[in-house]
């Protein structure tokens, strides 16, 4: 039986239940006070930092563990900048001890020119943090049989890309997403390369279970009113998704039956 759309549809993730499905990062905003107006709009649960731009509690710094209340939010530390599965596994570890955190987003990503991952040493790095019982959510390729060696590696979800980190291109391969989503036993982040919320509705009706997206709110003209906007193309697109579409058809099928219409008489054709 379907769930209603209208209903409450919580989203667990490392068994904790959420009630948003859009989670946020903390990158390209031009200050903390837009960061933290844009991410309240949002609802976002769920904030990633790269460990790499975090003090490690410095007195009277005021850095990112500062400028967000963690008691109402998950924070969520990523190895972004690891090129290595070695480096990765540092990064996570050290994330932990500053945190106290066990979370981690995974990136081994050793291209710099696409920023595409890892995935030989991603799966390494998550099988190494999944036995030393980190919750890891490895973002990767949208790729079936990777995210069900990750799965069987023991991570909480996986986190397939849209398009290139920040490339606003929005969700370019939906038919591999769909591989990927087809016996999905965890749940299914799509994340980076977002551009608007019609993107992340678009991952949502597919049957993805949130999105994560940075660069389309904190680099619009008004990262508040996009932040919001995201929040709702996320409810829609996950409302549709219950709802359940329509079928595909090859040709047009008229929405009022043809029964019952009156016709004229053909005129006459003249001779």
């Amino acid at each position: 039986m379907k769930q209603n759309p209208h209903r409450p549809d919580p989203f667990t993730l490392g068994g904790k239940v959420f009630t948003s499905r859009l989670m946020t990062g903390t990158g390209k905003f031009t200050d903390f006070g837009v960061m933290r107006e844009a991410l309240a709009a949002s609802g976002s649960q769920i904030v990633t930092v790269a460990i790499r731009r975090v003090e490690l509690r410095a007195p009277g710094h005021d850095g990112l563990l500062d400028a967000l209340d963690w008691d109402a939010l998950q924070l969520l530390p990523n190895t972004a900048g690891c090129r290595t599965a070695d480096e990765a596994l540092r990064v996570a570890r050290l994330a932990r001890v500053a945190t106290g955190v066990n979370w981690i987003k995974l990136e081994v990503i050793p291209d710099a020119r696409y920023l595409l991952p890892d995935p030989v040493g991603t799966l390494r790095a998550a099988e190494a943090l999944a036995a030393d019982g980190f919750t890891v959510l490895p973002y990767v390729q949208a790729d079936a049989v990777l995210a069900r060696a990750l799965e069987d590696a023991g991570c909480a979800a996986v986190m397939p890309l849209a398009s290139p980190i920040g490339s606003g291109r929005g969700l370019r391969s939906p038919e591999l997403l769909r591989t990927v989503l087809d016996g999905a036993r965890l749940p299914t982040i799509v994340d980076a390369g977002l551009g608007v919320p019609s993107d992340a509705a678009q991952a949502l009706e597919l049957g993805a279970d949130a999105v994560l997206v940075n660069t389309a709110i904190a680099e619009a003209r008004d990262p508040v009113g996009m932040a919001r906007a995201f929040a709702l193309g996320v409810q829609a697109g996950r409302a549709a998704f219950l709802a359940g579409r329509m079928p595909e058809r090859t040709h047009a099928s008229p929405s009022s039956p043809a029964a019952g219409v009156v016709r004229l008489p053909d005129p006459e054709v003249p001779v």
